[in-house]
C-alpha cells in the first residue's frame, strides 16, 4: 500500500496539538515515487512542507485572520528539497573530495569533510598528511580498519563519521533504541509568562503574511536549522540569522538565508552578549542547531533564555536526539542516514551490492520544516495560553519517522522530473541565484522572501529597520 500524504500531516499535526479543523484547508496533489528512492520521500517532504506552511497559517487565524488554502504539490515540494541552486550560473559542489563512503576491513564508513578542520581531522587519524593525501591514500588506509572502530575513534576525536549499519543492527543497537523511544517532535513548556504582545492580523488581508511581525532569532548554519528559519521568513517572520565569525558556514548559505537579515556576534565576547540580550528583549523565537549542550554553557540554554524573555519559544535541533549514548554526538544527514541504515536498504534494493544514499538530504530538509512547523505550533500555544516553549527535533528521530512511512517496491525505477518549472531567478548578495520557489501555496497571502540572501554579518545585531 502506498503512502499516504494526508495520513502523514494529520499525524504530524496531532503531534503539534494544533486544532484538527485546519487540516480542512490543505490539499495535497500527487503520490510516491517522484524521486528514484525505495523511501516515501516525496510524502516526507509534502507532508512536513504542509505542516509548516499550514501551522504558520493557524498562528495567523489565533491573531485574528481568516483561515486559507494551502495547497503543495509533492514534485515540486521534492525538488524543492534536493536544494539545488546556481550562483551567476555555477551550482556550487556539495561534497568535498575526501566526503562519502569507505570500505573498511569489514564494511563501509561514510567520511564527512566538507570542513577543514574534519578533513584534516580524518587524514590525520587515518595516519596521512591533509597536505599531500590523495583520495586514494585515504581508501588505501581504511582498508586497515574496521568500520565501527573508525567510527568510534572518530568520534573521540570529536570529528564525524558513521559505520554504515543494516536497520536490524541500528534497531538493535543502544542509540538505535534510544532513538525508537522518543517521539518525532517534543513541545514542552518550561516556564510561565503572558502572550507575547503581537500586533492583531486584518480577516482578509492580502498583504499581511500570518507570521508578519514574529521576531525570530536563527541560530543555525548547517542545512536543518536554516531551512527552517528560510520557511519561517517565507510565511512573514522577521528572521535575523545570527552566525559566530570565526565558525565556517557552506555555500548553500546563499539559498538558505533567503528572506532573512544576517548579522555576526560571538558570543564568547562579553559586548557580543549584551547585543544578543538586547535582541532578545524583542524576540519571540530562539532557535539553535549546535552541538548539544554547547549553548548552554554560554548561557543561552532554553532555561537560561526563558528565563531572560519569559514567554519565548526555544527551538533546539540535535542529530541523534536528547536521549542516548550519542545524544552528544555531532552528526550530519549523509552521516545519520549511513548510521541508521538508509544507505544499506537503498543498496540492497538496488541489488548492486553498494550502499546507496537517499535522493536528496531528506532529513536535514523535512527536520528544518519540521523546526518551522514546531516553532509556529508553540507560537500558537503561547498566544492563546502564555508560558515559555522548548521545541525539540532531531534527524535521526526524523529518519525513524521516515522508515514509518513505508517502502515503494519499484520506486527507484521513478525518473527525477524537470526542475526547470518550479525555479526563479533573483538577485542576492552573493550574486544572481536560481533557486526553487516556496512549495506551498497560501491562497491568499503567498510565501514569498521580501529579503534577499547575504553575507554573514551584513547586518547590525539590531531589530530597527534601518541597517548598515
Amino acid at each position: 500500500m502506498k503512502p499516504d500524504p494526508r495520513e502523514a500531516l494529520a499525524g504530524l499535526w496531532q503531534l503539534g496539538g494544533l486544532p484538527a479543523q485546519a487540516l480542512g484547508f490543505a490539499t495535497l496533489a500527487g503520490a510516491d515515487p517522484v524521486l528514484p528512492s525505495s523511501f516515501a520521500v516525496g510524502t516526507a517532504a509534502q507532508a512536513t512542507i504542509a505542516a509548516a506552511a499550514l501551522a504558520a497559517c493557524e498562528v495567523g487565524h489565533v491573531r485574528g485572520a481568516a483561515r486559507q488554502a494551502v495547497g503543495v504539490d509533492m514534485v515540486h515540494a521534492a525538488l524543492e528539497c534536493t536544494g539545488w541552486f546556481s550562483i551567476d550560473g555555477r551550482v556550487p559542489e556539495l561534497w568535498d573530495k575526501f566526503s562519502g563512503l569507505y570500505a573498511c576491513a569489514d564494511g563501509w564508513v561514510r567520511v564527512h569533510a566538507n570542513f577543514a578542520h574534519h578533513r584534516e581531522g580524518a587524514l590525520k587519524l587515518l595516519g596521512l598528511d591533509p597536505a599531500t593525501a590523495g583520495r586514494a591514500d585515504a581508501e588505501r588506509a581504511l582498508l586497515s580498519w574496521r568500520a565501527i572502530e573508525f567510527e568510534t575513534a572518530a568520534a573521540d576525536a570529536r570529528l564525524v563519521a558513521t559505520a554504515l549499519r543494516s536497520f536490524d543492527e541500528w534497531d538493535a543497537s543502544e542509540p538505535g533504541r534510544a532513538v525508537a523511544g522518543q517521539p518525532l517532535m517534543r513541545i514542552e513548556r518550561i516556564g510561565d509568562a503572558p502572550p507575547l504582545p503581537l500586533p492583531p492580523l486584518p480577516p482578509l488581508g492580502a498583504d499581511q503574511r500570518p507570521l508578519e511581525g514574529v521576531k525570530v532569532l536563527d541560530l543555525t548554519r548547517i542545512l536543518a536549522g536554516p531551512v527552517g528559519g528560510r520557511a519561517l521568513a517565507a510565511y512573514g517572520a522577521d528572521v535575523m540569522l545570527v552566525n559566530a565569525p570565526h565558525l565556517p558556514n557552506i555555500e548553500a548559505i546563499a539559498d538558505t538565508s533567503r528572506g532573512k537579515r544576517s548579522a555576526h556576534l560571538d558570543l564568547r565576547a562579553p559586548a557580543d552578549r549584551a547585543a544578543m540580550g538586547s535582541l532578545l528583549e524583542q524576540a519571540h523565537v530562539f532557535i539553535q542547531g549546535y552541538r548539544p549542550g554547547g549553548l548552554a554553557t554560554l548561557g543561552h540554554g532554553p532555561r537560561e533564555i526563558a528565563s531572560q524573555r519569559p514567554g519565548i519559544v526555544y527551538a533546539s535541533l540535535s542529530a541523534y536526539g536528547s536521549q542516548g549514548p550519542w545524544a552528544a554526538r555531532r552528526g550530519f544527514d549523509s552521516l545519520v542516514q549511513t548510521a541508521m541504515g538508509f544507505n544499506h536498504a537503498e543498496g540492497e534494493a538496488a541489488g548492486d551490492g553498494r550502499p546507496h544514499a537517499l535522493p536528496m538530504q531528506i532529513l536535514d530538509e523535512a527536520t528544518g520544516y519540521l523546526i518551522a512547523m514546531g516553532v509556529a505550533a508553540a507560537v500558537h500555544r503561547q498566544q492563546l495560553e502564555g508560558g515559555s516553549w522548548h521545541v525539540q527535533v532531531s534527524l535521526a528521530q526524523t529518519g525513524h519517522w521516515l522508515r514509518s512511512l513505508g517502502r515503494l517496491p519499484d520506486g527507484l525505477h521513478a525518473a527525477r522530473p524537470d526542475r526547470d518549472p518550479y525555479l526563479e531567478t533573483v538577485e542576492s548578495g552573493f550574486g544572481n541565484l536560481r533557486a526553487f520557489r516556496h512549495s506551498a501555496h497560501l491562497a491568499r497571502t503567498p510565501a514569498r522572501w521580501a529579503r534577499p540572501s547575504v553575507p554573514p554579518g551584513t547586518h547590525r545585531p539590531s531589530w530597527d529597520l534601518v541597517q548598515a
